[in-house]
């Protein structure tokens, strides 16, 4: 056992007093040690409950003869961060998770682990831990809140954010507001639509990483806890047959997890997400992969933003076994390829069927295509994301005079101000990895003008990124970034820009000459934040088409 290092042999006397002051027993000294990895805090609504969640784990572990031991991460709540300095730090917590948990395993010598995340960048962050520790490990999220109810509707996070551009334009009033402020989030769990959380933590158990379930079964049931002993006592054996994170996180796995992320129409962040765990389990993983899994994939469902149905409709639905079987018949999956159950794949859905209409067959999709779209062009010759899934038909191809931002504030104030009219297309840059630094996410501006009525009408793109919970016309991802000297940075005000998502291009109409006149001189504006990690992240981070890892 890898904890033998730290506990065997006379010489390691002073280490087994250590174990012993903490309450261990000498009996499960003799036992694998195993990580329970908790992002449990009190801040973040998908994790407040991670406590139970650990304890279920503990449990398992116990009845499957191993010694759990639980430590903690950090987590930034999005939707809390949105919309001020808080979201420059979220991105960034993905790498200071990974880190931190190298730094605990390997200083403590774990033999397997248990990780417990929840929200959006706590999966990768310890997705990446698991594919650069190599031993055995698997995933159990803390499952997903239950979609909130007003008037007789299901509402969620989303319907708050675009609720204050309904606000802004007097369609609600303050008692409204109100009454929807405290019936959108009933309780603990993972954001209720098909937002970054929701998709990483299903797209784990498309992976491999996550048991059946891992994705949907709901935050508040005992069937989540009953989940979470069950991933204890399954560690156990996948330290038995030594099946590391390496074997299962193979590039057809990438592949796998991607077709599934087209068939749900997941969040944008899953590019920048699925690039940097592949990194870590030394997996190369190019955009255009995507677009290849895209243009073969069928949509399936039509989950919140994008639709009126949430995680809970598609756990009734059988949830994501359910959508890899459709995914299966049509020979999209890699079926041979072993997960964290023993099993493979295919054994895995053998018995998994469609329960309900909301997800629908792979022989009548919503679409032929997946739901995400990389874009390339003058502007964004390093690649660009769409939610092509989450535009409406009248959008799929726009040009427009560009309206110019150097930051979102400034952009809010221009959408609440009633200065972006319908046809415009707004761009928002120096929001990038370097430029933000730390890729805000752009959900106020998105929701704001989908509140207003402006997402039928105006375009937006920009080197940051996207919520999960984003609809409409929303370009991120532009690469290179305004900071890293991307052309998005010489963009004027009025210069016409086109978004053509069938063909998959975004290009800027402004003559090669005229561009080669506007760098003559000009330098991109610095990070705007110079002090503290966050400066040495600026200067450590690749790209968004890189993964927005660091180097």
């Amino acid at each position: 056992m890898r904890s033998d290092s730290a506990k065997k042999g006379f010489e390691r006397a002073p280490h087994r007093s250590l174990f012993y002051a903490t309450g261990l027993t000498p009996e499960e000294l003799e036992r694998p040690i195993i990580g329970v990895v908790n992002a449990f805090n009190e801040i973040v609504p998908g994790h407040v409950h991670l406590n139970q969640i650990a304890a279920a784990v503990k449990a398992g572990v116990r009845m499957a003869g191993g010694a759990p031991l639980e430590f903690n991460v950090i987590g930034v709540c999005d939707g809390i961060a949105m919309g001020h300095s808080g979201m420059n730090y979220s991105l960034p917590t993905r790498e200071l998770i990974a880190d931190s948990v190298e730094s605990m395993v390997i200083g403590h010598a774990f033999d397997g682990l248990v990780f417990i995340p929840n929200c959006d960048k706590i999966i990768p962050g310890m997705l990446m831990a698991a594919g650069r520790l190599n031993i055995p490990s698997i995933f159990v999220s803390g499952g997903p809140m239950m979609a909130g109810r007003y008037e007789g509707e299901d509402i969620d996070l989303k319907t708050l954010f675009e609720a204050v551009g309904k606000y802004k334009t007097g369609q609600i009033d303050d008692a409204e507001l109100t009454e929807m402020e405290l019936a959108a989030c009933p309780g603990c769990g993972s954001c209720a639509g098909m937002f970054t959380a929701n998709t990483m933590n299903c797209l784990t158990e498309a992976l491999g990483m996550g048991l059946p379930g891992n994705g949907t079964i709901p935050a508040v049931t005992g069937a989540r806890l009953r989940l979470a002993k069950h991933a204890g006592m399954q560690v156990m054996a996948l330290l038995e047959a030594n099946l590391c994170p390496r074997d299962i996180m193979t590039h057809a796995a990438f592949e796998n997890a991607i077709a599934v992320d087209m068939a749900l129409g997941g969040s944008t962040n899953t590019v920048l997400h699925l690039p940097a765990i592949a990194n870590d389990a030394g997996v190369k993983l190019s955009l255009d992969t995507f677009d290849a899994i895209s243009k073969r994939t069928p949509y399936l469902i039509k989950l919140s933003p994008t639709g009126p149905h949430h995680i809970q409709d598609l756990d009734e639905a059988g949830g994501i076994p359910a959508v890899m079987a459709e995914l299966n018949g049509k020979g999209v999956l890699h079926g041979d390829l072993p997960t964290v159950t023993g099993k493979t794949v295919a054994e895995n859905i053998a018995t998994a069927r469609r329960r309900t209409k909301v997800l629908r067959s792979a022989d009548d999709p919503y679409s032929p295509e997946g739901g995400i779209a990389i874009l390339r062009g003058n502007l964004a010759p390093d690649g660009a994301v769409v939610k092509a899934a989450a535009v409406g038909a009248d959008m799929l191809h726009h040009r427009g005079p560009a309206r110019v931002f150097d930051g979102e504030e400034a952009a809010m104030d221009a959408i609440l101000g009633g200065a972006i009219k319908p046809g415009d297309v707004l761009v928002i840059r120096y929001e990038g990895p370097r430029g933000g630094p730390g890729m805000r996410e752009m959900l106020m501006p998105t929701s704001a003008l989908s509140g207003m009525g402006l997402d039928a009408n105006v375009a937006l793109i920009t080197d940051g990124r996207f919520s999960g919970a984003t609809r409409g016309s929303a370009t991120g991802h532009v690469s290179p970034e305004a900071a890293s000297g991307g052309l998005i940075g010489l963009v004027r005000e009025g210069d016409e820009i086109e978004i053509d998502i069938p063909n998959r291009t975004l290009t800027l109409h402004v003559s090669d000459a005229e561009i080669a006149r506007r760098r003559e001189g000009w330098t991109p504006n610095p990070p705007k934040i110079q002090h503290g990690w966050l400066a040495r992240y600026a200067r450590m981070v690749t790209s968004a088409s890189e993964g927005a890892i660091l180097k």
